[in-house]
């Protein structure tokens, strides 16, 4: 379905992650690495894909009902995913308390329950990706290190809807949810 939003739901992230995300990317070999712009830099709880128009307001009310308090949450180690033909470079997001994954599983569940979602089946791994593959490279075999290990509670929950276009995607906030 090529019409319609392509949307997906993710937590924004304060400055002082973002700042140490933006570092750690522009570490990484450019000959080997397209950067994602600053603004691009998110914690994706639920990628839907193409959407039709009307299903946005579905995702609201949704996520009005899931949001609870911001997780306590902390940057990690430099992941290259998925991990046996890395195409993106990325920081782990740490969940000590899992109240990350709790919100993550209230999203998914009520996304499904609206029928607007189907989950994966794969388990959810917490991750911001940081660059992108650039065509006709090589990934290297490690990540080269990862961002400094800040800690921040993420937040808000919020609805983007993802334009793709030459220089990379641009999202655009339909909807937030402050989490307390």
């Amino acid at each position: 379905m090529a019409d319609g939003l392509r949307l997906f739901v993710a937590l924004e992230l304060p400055p002082e992650a973002s700042a140490a995300l933006a570092a750690f990317r522009d570490r990484a070999d450019p000959g080997i690495w397209r950067p994602l712009r600053d603004e691009a830099l998110h914690l994706t709880l639920a990628f839907l894909g193409h959407r039709p128009e009307e299903d946005a307001a579905t995702v609201r009310a949704v996520l009005s009902t899931a949001a609870a308090a911001a997780p306590p949450l902390a940057l990690g180690e430099g992941l290259l995913l998925p991990p046996r033909r890395a195409r993106v470079l990325c920081a782990s997001v740490l969940d000590e308390g899992g109240g990350l994954g709790a919100l993550q599983r209230r999203v998914v569940a009520g996304l499904v329950a609206a029928g607007v979602y189907e989950a994966e089946k794969r388990p959810y791994r917490p991750h911001v990706t940081v660059a992108r593959l650039r065509p006709g490279a090589r990934a290297p075999r490690e990540a080269g290190g990862g961002p400094e290990p800040v800690a921040f509670r993420g937040g808000p929950l919020t609805l983007f809807r993802s334009r793709l276009g030459r220089g990379g995607a641009s999202y655009e906030a339909l909807a937030r949810v402050a989490l307390s």
